[in-house]
């Protein structure tokens, strides 16, 4: 294995409601995947959480490759990729010198990426893209608290 390639999404039913996230892990030919679920959080939290799980399951099971993640959240990839340093900078508050939403999230979030320096990627949801729509089926599945059966 070379690489690992990481797919997230999360979802709320009501936002905030229900909500769940998932992942999937493309590691050579072999397909993972992973989710859960919260009574109530926003799917900002669950976009947040997914990414984060999927960096600790790669820290539980000692995998220590190159990662990719690929998201439909922009506020996700643009808030670990360029926004969290002003933040850091600005004690945890944002251009309209608010405190930052979800900031437990983002500092654990920012300790994985310094872990695993994952590149990062978008990819347009609800776009007939096979990894992001099995995510949000993943995310979405959990959230109605009817999982979906997960590869193992």
């Amino acid at each position: 294995m070379e690489k690992v390639i990481i797919y997230t999404d999360g979802a709320a039913r009501g936002n905030p409601g229900k909500a769940g996230w998932g992942v999937v892990f493309i590691l050579g030919k072999k397909v993972l995947e992973i989710g859960g679920r919260s009574d109530h959080a926003t799917n900002n939290q669950m976009e947040l959480t997914a990414a984060i799980e999927g960096l600790k399951y790669l820290r539980k099971h000692k995998i220590n490759v190159p990662v990719g993640i690929f998201a439909d959240s922009k506020y996700v990839i643009l808030g670990i990729t360029e926004w969290i340093f002003n933040w850091q900078k600005n004690n945890w508050r944002n251009a309209a010198k608010k405190p930052v939403l979800n900031r437990e999230l983002w500092e654990e979030l920012y300790e994985l990426t310094q872990e695993f320096k994952p590149t990062w990627g978008y990819v347009k949801g609800h776009s007939g893209h096979e990894w992001n729509d099995r995510v949000d089926l993943i995310a979405t599945s959990f959230a109605d608290d009817e999982p979906v059966e997960l590869r193992k």
